[in-house]
């Protein structure tokens, strides 16, 4: 009779604890617990996290999964917001201030307890704007502006003082490409490839990705992405699903792209998942379909919170695939 031994070469370990790391199919027998257990895949999945106090679209976003902030957005038609909010894995709560601008459609890069919200638009009257603010962990402090006015720009970024924004309105669409030194932004000589707005970024000022966003068309939605390397953007393998309005999360060689409104059109909540050359639809998509959300973490722990339609406050949060300890049952 053929036995574990004689297929693998050796028999089944027995410990008293679990073994970490693991390795993809490990089996071992815990003499603690009497049970046989096995390493096993542990698929990638979307779960609910706690909801915003404020319940809004085209936000500001920044942070991990268990870190993350929010701020600005639109709360109604032509209604927009200043609030900001922390999240600490489990729920959000408000700051006691928020951002100097009322806003929407702003760009948003860095961490917690050090962002950069920058560009939008205001509510009176309706245009986009320059202004920029640099978030210290507790307050919004007013910096130089952007060179240009955009509303619903592309962003990256790791902190307040090393920042990226390309693409967004101005007008029509637009393709340049502005960075941020900690107290000044300067105009990238080159721009993407692609004019457009609403679309996902992720990464640093000088390792960032662009995909997705809304173009003159048509189609309307790309699956356009391109790859910055700090000086000029150059195009890549495109999305599966093309669609504006899209959360990313991640950095240039391990991304995340969720969510967003297709050229049916129609919201979504498809999942794409980024390796450095293409991108991977995820079987798990987001429960709620929606666009023009705030969005932060990695592409394996990732964050995707507020955005329309109608205007969302719920949060959803991503892990990505592990390998995670089964117990080894009869049933």
């Amino acid at each position: 009779m053929t036995t574990y031994k004689g297929i693998n070469g050796f028999a089944v370990q027995s410990v008293a604890t679990d073994p970490s790391p693991l390795d993809e199919g490990q089996v071992w027998y815990n003499n603690a617990t009497y049970a046989f257990k096995l390493a096993g895949i542990q698929a990638a999945a979307w779960a609910s996290g706690g909801n915003l106090n404020t319940a809004r679209s085209q936000i500001g976003g920044a942070g991990t999964q268990t870190a993350a902030l929010a701020f600005g957005g639109a709360v109604s038609d032509p209604g927009m917001t200043t609030a900001t909010e922390k999240y600490n894995g489990t729920s959000w709560t408000n700051n006691p201030t928020g951002l100097n601008t009322e806003r929407r459609g702003l760009g948003g890069a860095g961490t917690q307890t050090s962002a950069l919200g920058f560009g939008g638009t205001i509510p009176s009257p309706l245009s986009n704007v320059a202004s920029s603010e640099s978030w210290n962990g507790s307050a919004w402090t007013n910096t130089p502006s952007l060179n240009q006015l955009r509303g619903n720009p592309g962003a990256a970024g790791a902190s307040n003082t090393s920042a990226l924004a390309f693409g967004g309105e101005v007008g029509p669409y637009t393709t340049s490409t502005e960075l941020w030194s900690g107290s000044s932004w300067t105009s990238n000589p080159t721009g993407l490839n692609t004019a457009r707005t609403q679309l996902g970024g992720c990464g640093t000022q000088t390792a960032a990705l662009a995909f997705g966003g809304e173009v003159t068309g048509p189609p309307a939605h790309t699956t356009a992405t391109e790859s910055y390397n700090g000086t000029a953007w150059t195009s890549v393998n495109s999305l599966n699903t093309g669609r504006s309005g899209i959360g990313g999360a991640g950095v240039q060689t391990l991304a995340l792209a969720f969510g967003g409104i297709t050229p049916a059109p129609a919201l979504t909540g498809a999942t794409e998942l980024w390796n450095g050359t293409s991108w991977t639809t995820n079987p798990t998509s987001m429960s709620t379909a929606r666009r023009l959300m705030g969005s932060s973490g990695t592409q394996t722990a990732a964050l995707g919170f507020g955005g329309m339609s109608p205007y969302q406050a719920t949060t959803e949060e991503f892990t990505g695939a592990s390998v995670a300890t089964k117990t080894i049952t009869t049933s």
